[in-house]
């Protein structure tokens, strides 16, 4: 039988085959850097009212696409593991869990005070489309936030998730992350997954239809089970956009018709975030299909792994994405690396960036895709753009060919 202790933030346990096991989350205090991250486009307000200097309102902006990679990369890495016989404990500690609610209404004031900045300032147009460029992206937290706490089995968490996706007006991402990405990633059918040879715009164009519409029909079938209409009010998407309608069309009603195009860059760019991660989360990665007709189970190899340690701790560790989609509830201070899985050569941030350069990226990615111990060359278990087969086998087939 097993024997725990809790001391203050050491977590021990007496194991009858390991004896005393002792750890101590170093990041513990850190973590906090998650809560107050959606409130930082704040500060090229404060500088902008003390200088009134238009410029120093991009500084959000700067910091998240070029300050993080450059941080990522001079802080590197953590790749430790919380030990196994700890992690009970880990993920009871409530701590962890305060911090993801204490994140939502963060996201809400930023936008509420974003959105009164430019409706009672005189502004540029440049600087409006700055502005609501830099509140898509932090909405776009929004929806990391909800990607945590809508995994969990708590109903508590389940609503906070519907509610921050309200912000960003992306309501149907837990239900259609959860039982259709989860259920097919790292597969030609979903949407949500990047193919090798797909550049972000192209993916962007299948990705937020396909993952709409797959969400909606799967709440749809949800409500038909129980005999409900899928317009029903217990439909879990309308109700996290009728909050969007209520939050939005009051914003617009307040702070007038500057508003609209406001909040359809803040939308569609908080939109493009989860885009951006998604296109560099699984691109290329292919799980193998079984006589059966079903998909082999998820393993870590089938997603893109980092372990930046800035990065992860202002994103609630989202980066170890290997784990989490080996195994969806787990928290996120509890999530692990693996030896031998695919690792990203910097943080989401700087991916991002060079995801948007495509000539970039495919110099950067293809080699690592074809490169990956459980691929060694072989295109039959890279997840191929189909318009691009024949360049690719032309291009790496002879890889193939080698390793045979």
């Amino acid at each position: 039988m097993l024997t725990i202790i809790s001391a203050m933030t050491t977590y021990t346990i007496n194991d009858p085959e390991k004896g005393l096991i002792s750890y101590r989350d170093k990041k513990r205090y850190l973590w906090l850097a998650s809560v107050f991250m959606p409130i930082f486009p704040l500060l090229g307000i404060v500088v902008y009212l003390q200088t009134g200097m238009e410029w120093t309102l991009l500084l959000p902006l700067v910091f998240t696409y070029f300050v993080i990679p450059i941080i990522d990369w001079l802080f590197g890495s953590d790749e430790n593991n919380p030990p196994e016989e700890i992690v009970p404990q880990l993920e009871e500690d409530k701590y962890y869990r305060l911090l993801t609610y204490f994140t939502v209404p963060m996201h809400f004031i930023v936008l509420i005070a974003m959105a009164w900045f430019v409706g009672t300032h005189s502004l540029s147009a440049w600087a409006v489309v700055g502005l609501a460029l830099i509140a898509g992206s932090y909405s776009g937290l929004g929806i990391n936030t909800a990607h945590e706490m809508g995994h969990k089995k708590p109903k508590f968490e389940k609503l906070l998730a519907k509610i921050v996706l309200a912000v960003p007006a992306y309501g149907h991402f837990c239900i259609e992350h959860n039982r259709g990405h989860h259920t097919y990633v790292a597969t030609t059918e979903d949407p949500a997954s990047s193919r090798m040879g797909e550049s972000i715009y192209q993916f962007v164009l299948r990705e937020i239809p396909g993952s709409f519409k797959r969400g909606w029909q799967q709440e749809a079938e949800r409500l038909n089970k129980q005999g409900k209409s899928s317009w029903s009010i217990n439909n879990d998407i309308l109700q996290s956009f009728a909050i969007s309608l209520i939050l939005q069309g009051t914003l617009i009603a307040l702070f007038g018709w500057v508003m609209i195009p406001f909040l359809l860059i803040h939308n569609v760019w908080a939109w493009f975030q989860l885009t951006s991660a998604n296109y560099i989360e699984h691109y290329g990665l292919l799980r193998e299909k079984l006589p059966s007709g079903r998909y082999e189970r998820c393993q870590p190899h089938h997603s893109w792994n980092a372990n930046y340690i800035f990065s992860n701790i202002v994103l609630f560790h989202l980066e170890r994405h290997s784990d989490h989609h080996a195994n969806p509830t787990r928290r996120y201070q509890s999530l692990r690396n693996f030896d031998d899985i695919p690792q990203l050569p910097n943080g989401y941030y700087g991916m991002y960036l060079v995801a948007y350069i495509p000539w970039l990226w495919y110099k950067i990615m293809d080699k690592r895709v074809i490169n990956l111990p459980h691929i060694q060359g072989d295109l039959s278990k890279v997840n191929i753009q189909p318009s691009e087969a024949e360049r690719i086998y032309k291009e790496f087939g002879n890889m193939q060919t080698a390793s045979a």
